[in-house]
């Protein structure tokens, strides 16, 4: 195994990754300035998360064919592009039906955006797969992280809550006009053409399935964590909803981590401890009735959480090395599909039986995803 190196095309793939994860994560801070825009009830506000989740489902399952008739290039920056266009529209919106169409568009055309740079990635790096999407994840992460900031930054100015779309918008010009020429990895191989009948293997669905309890976990946590640190530890709205930044902080610190551990360790092995970790950190979150020891344990869950998508996706890469586009396609389909049922399934819980019950479905998914790691071997397809 070589040393890894981070040439032209990593860094763009970088960057893009991190634009498409700021505006994923814009939805949820903005929504309160279009709901009192649009006059909407907090179920029309919850269906633009939704609509963006179902545009993912229904991109991760076309993009592999697409790919093969249209090439990664016009994918890449055609979803980039196209993202924006889903941007300005939802900035300009005047009716719910506009600014939904709006939610899909992004999350359809920013996901084959995403499936192709997870592709790429992944066919450039072969073997250091796992460090180069760790670190794109972890750069994600941070683009995430700042959104909500810039958000509530301009809604102080005259400017407003756009403005937080629009620094994307410039963003992404920034990144075309010095990268537009970078060239963009292919397939690695004619398999990808010749042999999309072919089934992916079983460690790949178990992979898949892990990935979807993996993810459902982080956005359990990031729905419904400040609820937790009210509701049920009883700090202030205000203090809950700041110290959610810790679980962000913790899952940036992980992937930082695990993307050098990768150089070591297998995804396999270091996805193992992360869950392990979990499992320690969400029971202290949990049961805990006092700030200091929530927050702590609020701090363990993100560093362990954080890195179980991008460790699985080299996993699930991996087995299917010659079929990086369905592969990543797939993974991009286990994604939506948790982040459009978990925190809703979550939420209806705690209607019933109270939050602090509710949150106990955590221990279930993370149970499940240890249990199918530990029994999969890897075996690469091809």
């Amino acid at each position: 195994m070589g040393a890894f190196r981070r040439d032209r095309f990593t860094w763009l793939a970088y960057l893009l990754l991190g634009y498409f994860a700021y505006l994923q994560a814009s939805l949820g801070p903005l929504m309160p300035f279009l709901r009192s825009e649009l006059h909407l009830g907090y179920a029309e506000g919850g269906l633009h998360l939704s609509a963006f989740a179902g545009g993912m489902i229904a991109a991760g399952l076309s993009a592999a064919p697409l790919a093969q008739r249209m090439g990664r290039r016009t994918l890449l920056w055609g979803g980039a592009i196209s993202m924006t266009l889903g941007a300005l529209l939802l900035m300009s919106g005047l009716h719910v039906a506009v600014t939904l169409s709006a939610a899909l568009g992004m999350g359809y055309l920013g996901t084959l955006l995403l499936v192709m740079i997870q592709a790429a990635l992944s066919d450039h790096h072969g073997a250091l797969r796992a460090t180069a999407l760790t670190e794109a994840n972890m750069l994600a992460m941070l683009c995430a992280g700042l959104s909500p900031l810039m958000v509530g930054l301009w809604a102080r100015t005259a400017v407003g809550w756009r403005g937080a779309l629009l620094t994307a918008v410039l963003a992404l010009g920034w990144i075309a006009l010095f990268n537009r020429s970078v060239p963009i990895p292919s397939q690695t191989s004619s398999f990808e053409r010749r042999a999309a009948a072919k089934r992916l293997p079983a460690s790949f669905w178990a992979v898949w399935l892990a990935l979807i309890m993996s993810v459902a976990m982080e956005w359990c946590m990031v729905a419904w964590s400040a609820d937790f640190l009210t509701g049920v530890v009883g700090l202030p709205a205000t203090d809950a909803a700041m110290l959610v930044s810790v679980f962000f902080i913790g899952a940036l610190l992980g992937r930082f981590a695990n993307s050098r551990w990768t150089l070591h360790a297998s995804p396999r092995t270091l996805l193992l401890a992360m869950l392990v970790v979990v499992a320690i950190g969400f029971p202290v979150f949990w049961l805990a009735r006092t700030p200091p020891v929530a927050v702590m344990g609020l701090g363990v869950v993100g560093f362990g959480v954080g890195a179980l998508f991008p460790l699985g996706l080299s996993m699930a890469l991996t087995i299917a090395a010659d079929h990086a586009d369905a592969a990543s396609g797939w993974v991009s389909t286990a994604a939506g599909l948790a982040i459009l049922i978990a925190p809703f399934t979550l939420g209806a819980l705690a209607d019933r039986y109270e939050l602090n019950a509710a949150f106990s479905v955590l221990l279930l998914f993370n149970a499940t995803a240890l249990i199918i790691t530990a029994a999969v071997r890897p075996r690469r397809l091809g």
